[in-house]
């Protein structure tokens, strides 16, 4: 009893922090707007067009980005029981990274008007998630094939070479203009979304996190070995296929809308678990939503640079901000738990 107490003033806490991070980062920015007129804002008793237009969206994304993050690198640090795993192991982003360079880089090569055409948002998030889709299809085929959850990991890693190496050459024999915009789609971005393509987002986004929910048990069973999960009666490819399955939405979702964002998948699940020292998924899984959706709404109000008219990569904040905390963590602890 003591213990469930302690979980729930937890999550208590994180939810009140999560609402302060909300409306700090609604509030933080080139233009600094009061607390009142974002409450006034929100319902609806004035008309703020950058908070409606662009805080709003960018704030909701930012939730959507670092709790997805973090529950796709738990579930893959989970089925392959590795505390180096991320959401990205499987080739997904690779994949949807890919797709984005045969749109931007690639699109160069028909020139002009129609290079233009080809070069837009939607044209973008199509492509990204057709390349994740792909990899995907290719990591579920070669899943059924094998029985080894470990082969699965060095058979996703590879496809990830495969298409580095395709943008390598792709980026070899292309304008110095389309390389900066590929490096910049690179950089990461939550602040392009308007509130349609963040509605497409969070229905893909939900699927996933109701995939991750389903799999709470399997994951909890998965911590034993793969031998005994199976004498416990554990379908273990069923399983490992909506584990796959859910991150790969997830993930890909993510990659395509915001871009490739770092850190957030590898650390969330390393600071939830030391932070609630337990390896109980129906715990931790809430508590990874809570500290991804905060950690990046706090990276996200750190790169906006409040009062100052530029904004940093997102990418590059999630790693100078999140790395120290993990080093930090796991030198007050002196172990890691998984």
């Amino acid at each position: 009893m003591p213990k469930l107490t302690t979980y729930r003033n937890a999550f208590i806490v994180l939810i009140l922090v999560l609402i302060l991070c909300f409306f700090a980062n609604i509030s933080l920015g080139s233009v600094s707007i009061p607390f009142k007129t974002i409450l006034e804002s929100l319902i609806g008793s004035t008309d703020n067009y950058i908070i409606q237009n662009y805080r709003l969206p960018k704030a909701f994304t930012a939730i959507l980005v670092g709790s997805g993050l973090g529950i796709s690198g738990l579930l893959m640090q989970t089925l392959f029981r590795n505390p180096l795993a991320g959401p990205f192991v499987l080739g997904i982003t690779s994949g949807a990274s890919l797709g984005v360079a045969l749109i931007i880089l690639g699109a160069g090569v028909l020139g002009g008007t129609l290079a233009g055409l080809l070069v837009s948002k939607w044209s973008i998030v199509i492509a990204a998630s057709l390349g994740s889709f792909l990899v995907l299809l290719a990591v579920l085929i070669v899943s059924s094939r094998v029985r080894d959850t470990m082969a699965i990991l060095i058979i996703g890693l590879m496809f990830g070479s495969i298409t580095s190496a395709v943008v390598s050459v792709l980026s070899y024999f292309s304008s110095a203009e389309q390389l900066q915009q590929y490096i910049f789609w690179g950089f990461g971005s939550l602040g392009n979304l308007s509130w349609k393509e963040l509605g497409v987002f969070f229905i893909i986004y939900l699927i996933g996190l109701l995939l991750s929910i389903i799999s709470i048990k399997g994951l909890n069973t998965l911590l034993l070995g793969e031998n005994y999960a199976k004498s416990l009666g554990l379908n273990l490819k069923q399983s490992r296929f909506i584990i796959i399955i859910a991150t790969s939405l997830l993930a890909g979702t993510i990659t395509a809308f915001a871009g490739p964002i770092a850190f957030i998948g590898l650390a969330i699940p390393h600071i939830t678990r030391q932070v609630f020292n337990t390896a109980n998924h129906k715990v931790l899984l809430p508590a990874v939503f809570l500290f991804g959706a905060i950690i990046m709404l706090i990276c996200d109000s750190i790169a906006q640079l409040p009062t100052s008219d530029y904004t940093l990569p997102i990418n590059a904040i999630t790693s100078l901000i999140g790395a120290p905390v993990v080093i930090w963590l796991l030198v007050r602890k002196r172990e890691m738990i998984f």
